[in-house]
């Protein structure tokens, strides 16, 4: 699939916000422990996701009914659902320096209750292409997403058999609906009535 880079200028996928604060503290302070000793960018990139992959878990998979969405507020409270865990992925990425993009997949229970899907994508300074990253969480067995730099190791492929969807646009800011509806939802129960199903 070709990845779109919606917005021409590479400064657009550094910026910081109220979602991807990564000026906040918080945030300054875990890429700092997470950069100790980090050669160069790719080592940092890498520390970074796995990070966020495996000390950060899936609010679904812990049972955890708290909602987050600001890049901060998800490393603090150490939870968060897909698009909330790119987000925090996104802000220490960025807050070294490395373009982040946030991308999607429309994904399904084998055809039934599709969920929009959040990942992000990073340029290493060099490198010239973009490469996405899942920092879903390799939970529940049989989930394997690694950082790659080459052939993507994503939590999932979509199925075209169930009509899942890869969207190819690379964003500089995280989708709107997804916002909203993190911002909205006072839990988790709460979040999946009102949670994007297709972008």
């Amino acid at each position: 699939m070709k990845l779109i880079q919606r917005h021409p200028q590479l400064a657009a996928y550094l910026v910081t916000d109220e979602v991807i604060d990564h000026e906040h503290p918080t945030v300054r302070e875990v890429a700092a422990r997470i950069g100790s000793g980090s050669a160069d960018a790719y080592t940092y990139a890498k520390a970074a996701f796995e990070y966020v992959r495996d000390e950060i878990p899936h609010s679904t998979d812990s049972g955890d009914p708290r909602v987050t969405w600001r890049a901060s507020d998800v490393l603090a409270r150490r939870t968060g659902i897909c698009c909330a865990k790119a987000h925090a992925l996104a802000a220490l990425l960025r807050a070294e320096g490395i373009p982040t993009a946030f991308c999607y997949q429309s994904l399904t229970e084998n055809g039934a209750d599709p969920a929009v899907h959040g990942l992000i994508a990073l340029r290493l300074p060099g490198t010239g292409v973009w490469a996405r990253q899942d920092p879903r969480g390799n939970v529940p067995p049989g989930v394997d997403a690694q950082f790659s730099l080459g052939e993507e190791r994503l939590a999932w492929p979509v199925r075209a058999e169930f009509s899942e969807v890869d969207y190819p646009v690379l964003f500089d800011e995280p989708h709107p609906a997804v916002v909203a509806a993190l911002k909205a939802a006072p839990d988790r129960p709460s979040l999946w009535p009102i949670y994007p199903t297709e972008l």
